[in-house]
């Protein structure tokens, strides 16, 4: 049975061969005298390397552990946008289908932030300025840092940046619906929502949004956003 997603779509498994081209190999592991990398092998090179690491650590006694054997995907660096208009007082966000969510046997369609992987030694804001033009059409006048997060640090090295930007939101239509984004190369169909901001800070709070990265800016955001407005020049 397929997984119904916003709008009443379904969504049903598909088997399919995809063949991957052959891609650099990860960045090495930062020397440390408090971990030993035994061996380190690459298990898989697609789009992301798998690697498989024996090594052991420091202990908080001072001893070294002994040998541990982890998997590690290697993702990298990424960057994640809250569009904030302060005159409207709305937040921008995308609706879109994510695998991963469908494989959790969750809605597959997620709400998130504008938010992409940095090309190799790309600054964080630069890859911001990008997904914002390809996923939303529109680009952030200022920036304000929120941090720098891990999202599952059990098994990837994935850390995403995570700022706040202050935007002038499209026109939308009574269910906050703006159109659509995404680059039809990379056969992306995002929808673009225009939500108020104290609805979108009300869904955080009720943990209605799977995406820890929404959520945690939301929540940023709902301790700033009197200040902020202010800061921006809100009527």
């Amino acid at each position: 049975m397929g997984v119904a997603g916003r709008g009443g779509r379904h969504f049903r498994g598909t088997r399919a061969a995809v063949r991957v081209a052959d891609m650099p190999g990860p960045s090495p592991l930062p020397a440390s005298q408090d971990v030993q990398v035994e061996s380190d092998e690459t298990v898989w090179n697609g789009r992301y390397a798998l690697q498989r690491i024996a090594f052991r650590q420091r202990r908080f006694d001072g001893a070294m552990s002994g040998r541990r054997v982890w998997e590690l995907w290697r993702r990298g660096r990424a960057a994640a946008l809250l569009p904030y208009d302060p005159a409207a007082d709305s937040i921008v966000m995308i609706e879109q289908f994510r695998l991963p969510a469908f494989a959790a046997g969750l809605d597959p369609v997620l709400v998130e932030l504008p938010a992409g992987l940095c090309d190799p030694g790309e600054d964080p804001a630069e890859t911001l300025s990008r997904e914002a033009r390809e996923e939303i059409g529109l680009s952030a006048r200022r920036l304000l840092p929120i941090g720098d997060f891990m999202l599952s640090p059990g098994g990837t090295d994935e850390r995403v940046t995570v700022s706040v930007g202050e935007v002038t939101a499209p026109p939308a239509d009574a269910d906050g619906f703006a159109g659509s984004g995404g680059l039809a190369s990379e056969q992306e169909d995002i929808r673009i929502r225009v939500w108020p901001a104290a609805r979108a800070i009300g869904q955080a709070m009720e943990g209605r949004f799977p995406n820890i990265v929404t959520t945690v800016a939301l929540l940023w955001f709902a301790a700033r956003r009197d200040s902020l407005r202010r800061a921006w020049g809100a009527p």
